[in-house]
């Protein structure tokens, strides 16, 4: 199957070319491809914290090359340029607070430049460090697909209709998706008879992104409202709720796009199973639970304005939720599965190698 997923391949999201860092603007999807190139650090913060780029691994990966792009600049100007640079780190650190993969990968390459002997580029050092971040991520989502494929087949081995939340796929990943990775792998196995996209309100994600991804490779998606959730769940024979995540704490709280956790009270009640698809870089064992977690919120703009005009109330805008580890039957990680989630599980989970 990993060989049918990269062929499959169509959408990429981050390409790091020639010292240069491009992102396709998720923002003008799906009605127009175009690209944003960043030449500096300030760019890139902007280009994470205006939404040209989203999805934890995604923005992770992005940060990374941040950095390397801050490292030239700062060399070039001469003085205590380690200094100036954690500025920079700084500067990216505050673009989005929720996302693990931010600071994870963000602290790699400090770590990495603090091995950095004598003699070395550090430029050239962190570059080979960013870029190595950028395949690892996508040698990982190759790896959850698999997992998750065989989870699903496990459960049950004809074509089954599935329902995914926000956009989990290559546009949020350096590779095949997370969720939708384990959704294309799925549907090349003859898994997937029809997905069922949330629409994602207010940034449409799942209608503008998601759906995007998957139509433009030939698997057969309906964008539905979020309102809308629990009544598919009830009605359309749905077997599976996959999603990703940006934040899993030590005991198994899922933090992921607003409205994952009344789809996951939904599923349960309804006993319909419920699959997160992360990256080990998504799980923080420094965070004891969802409560510990900062949850970003958007300016309220966001859902104020209607056909040009904005309403004369207040908003409550947040990004994401706390989804209970209580509710969730598997975390699918490149590192392995994790049924029914909590601290023992995911602490053993952490100390294991990758198992690719």
């Amino acid at each position: 199957m990993r060989d049918r997923l990269l062929a499959a391949e169509k959408v990429k999201a981050i390409d790091w070319r020639d010292g240069t860092l491009h992102l396709l603007d998720q923002r003008a999807l799906p009605s127009l491809e175009s690209w944003v190139t960043c030449r500096t650090v300030e760019e890139v913060a902007a280009a994470i914290r205006s939404m040209v780029v989203r999805g934890a691994p995604a923005i992770g990966i992005s940060a990374a090359y941040g950095l390397v792009l801050a490292a030239r600049e700062r060399i070039a100007e001469g003085g205590d340029w380690q200094a100036a640079w954690e500025e920079d780190y700084a500067l990216l650190a505050d673009t989005r607070p929720t996302a693990s993969n931010l600071f994870w990968a963000l602290k790699r390459m400090r770590d990495r430049l603090d091995r950095v002997k004598k003699h070395a580029d550090p430029v050239a050092v962190l570059e080979a460090e960013a870029i190595a971040i950028h395949e690892s991520d996508r040698e990982a989502n190759l790896v959850m697909a698999q997992l998750g494929v065989e989870r699903i087949r496990k459960h049950q081995g004809n074509a089954q209709a599935i329902l995914t939340h926000g956009n989990a796929g290559a546009l949020s990943t350096g590779g095949v998706g997370t969720a939708l990775g384990v959704i294309r792998g799925a549907f090349l196995e003859g898994l997937v008879e029809q997905v069922y996209a949330n629409e994602t309100r207010p940034w449409l994600q799942g209608s503008r992104l998601t759906a995007w991804e998957l139509a433009g490779e030939g698997i057969p998606v309906t964008v539905n409202a979020d309102s809308a959730g629990a009544h598919i769940l009830k009605t359309k024979g749905v077997t599976w709720v996959i999603v990703g995540a940006d934040c899993i704490t030590a005991n198994g709280d899922v933090i992921s796009k607003i409205g994952t956790y009344q789809l996951a009270v939904c599923a349960m009640h309804h006993g319909v199973r419920f699959m997160v698809v992360a990256p080990s870089s998504t799980i923080d064992l420094m965070l004891a639970t969802g409560d510990d977690v900062a949850l970003e919120e958007r300016d309220s703009g966001e859902l104020l304005e209607i056909v040009g005009q904005r309403l004369g109330v207040e908003a409550f805008n947040p990004v994401f939720d706390v989804t209970p580890a209580d509710l969730i039957d598997v975390i699918v990680t490149e590192k392995g599965i994790v049924e029914r989630p909590d601290t023992a599980k995911l602490a053993k989970l952490m100390c294991r190698k990758r198992l690719h």
